[in-house]
């Protein structure tokens, strides 16, 4: 591989329970973002079952692409631990026994009781003139070896001893063999809540300038809301974060009716500390969500400074009961609807004494709609003081989609509706 400009990366992620599904490759996910950090972009994503072949083919795939190959799994003591027999044999390696690795797996299993396993001694084998990172929060280690120009790192598959040895080898290794080389991406965030995607981007779209420079925006949707994602490619981090503010102060006005901050991208962290800063608390009252609203916000630390307690009303009578809610209205109305939604929010916040209440009523499915009501219909409803305010969603995807959609367009309106009595105070 070429050695002029930014450096780049392939990972080659190894494990049959990757190829069928059972479980889902976060390593990959995860070394790409760091990879970024340092300014090494990821160029290409292998992914195969404990197969020496395939595991040697994708290797050699992702030594043809780029100057960095990290392979991820199958560096345990089983025998469908293959990779580092793959690599070895397919870069003509033999493997050695080290007895400094072999002396340190001992003195692990003997200071928690236990004998070495035969079965363990091969993790104490590396590939001749390949470099060991030592493993602190396991026994595989992880090994360097350089085919040419190619550096291959082979680490292991579990996430929290990859992420070990990465921040406390691989970071420092990459940053001396690459000085002068790379130009780390910087990131921001900004999130939005209420809007779809399509309609977010024909609005940006309008206001971004032709000429980006080193900027690029991404749009990152989920059931909560989209997220935009301002990035800029600087060898300078001053220089990044003065793009970066550029390009933020010129997109807040336009997404203004559906941002909020929060470091952790939640919602509930903008609310909640709203909520603190005014010296309001918040009771709340569900029905389809079954307690998800009350689980999203007591998620967020420092949560019972203004989380007072819910009441989760699923059948009519505790409805009527527990918050308050007039039986006739449930008669003339159904329980999904506006007048319910109303009173269930009024009546948490009376009989907790909360200052806020917020309230959920709807049909989450997959059964239980009608014509009238079909599924994904939902009432939510917050009071504030001697207000009360309510909006009919019509919600799209399965039973756990609507409840989390519910949930997000609840916390929604409530923070909102505090930002304008702000506005108007």
């Amino acid at each position: 591989m070429s050695q002029v400009g930014p450096p780049q990366a392939a990972l080659v992620t190894v494990g049959n329970e990757l190829i069928h599904g059972e479980t889902v490759d976060t390593n990959a996910a995860w070394l790409a973002q760091a990879l970024g950090s340092l300014g090494i972009p990821v160029v290409r994503v292998f992914t195969v079952g404990d197969v020496e072949h395939e595991i040697q083919e994708a290797v050699s795939a992702a030594m043809e692409v780029a100057e960095l190959v990290l392979v991820s799994g199958g560096l345990g003591p089983t025998p469908d631990d293959l990779t580092k027999e793959a690599v070895s044999s397919l870069l003509g390696l033999e493997l050695c026994l080290d007895k400094t690795l072999l002396a340190g797996l001992k003195e692990f299993f003997q200071s928690r009781g236990y004998r070495l396993s035969p079965n363990n001694f091969s993790q104490a084998e590396v590939p001749e003139g390949a470099v060991v990172l030592p493993n602190t929060r396991g026994t595989a280690p992880g090994l360097l070896l350089e085919e040419g120009s190619t550096l291959v790192f082979l680490l292991p598959g579990v996430p929290r001893e990859l992420r070990g040895i990465f921040e406390e080898h691989l970071e420092l290794l990459l940053n001396q063999r690459f000085d002068g080389r790379t130009e780390p991406v910087h990131h921001r965030m900004l999130h939005t809540t209420g809007i779809p995607e399509s309609r977010l981007s024909e609005l940006v779209s309008q206001h971004l300038p032709r000429d980006m420079g080193p900027l690029t925006l991404a749009f990152l949707p989920d059931p909560r809301g989209v997220d935009l994602r301002i990035s800029a490619r600087c060898a300078n981090a001053e220089e990044a974060q003065e793009w970066l503010t550029k390009l933020e102060n010129l997109l807040e006005p336009i997404i203004a009716k559906w941002g909020f901050e929060a470091s952790t991208g939640d919602i509930t962290e903008a609310l909640n500390r709203t909520l603190s800063e005014r010296g309001d608390t918040v009771a709340v009252a569900e029905s389809c969500t079954g307690g998800l609203l009350s689980k999203r916000i007591t998620d967020q630390p420092r949560s019972s400074e203004v989380f007072l307690g819910g009441i989760i009303a699923y059948q009519d009578e505790v409805k009527i009961s527990q918050l308050g809610v007039s039986r006739l209205a449930i008669a003339e109305n159904g329980a999904v609807s506006e007048v319910v939604a109303c009173q269930m929010a009024s009546g948490v916040a009376e009989r907790l004494g909360a200052s806020t209440g917020i309230a959920i009523t709807g049909v989450a499915g997959p059964g239980g709609g009608t014509l009238e009501k079909p599924v994904g219909t939902v009432w939510v409803a917050v009071s504030l003081k001697e207000t009360v305010e309510a909006q009919l969603l019509r919600l799209v995807g399965d039973r756990d989609a609507i409840r989390v959609r519910a949930a997000q367009h609840a916390l929604a309106l409530l923070y909102r509706r505090l930002g304008y009595a702000e506005m108007k105070a």
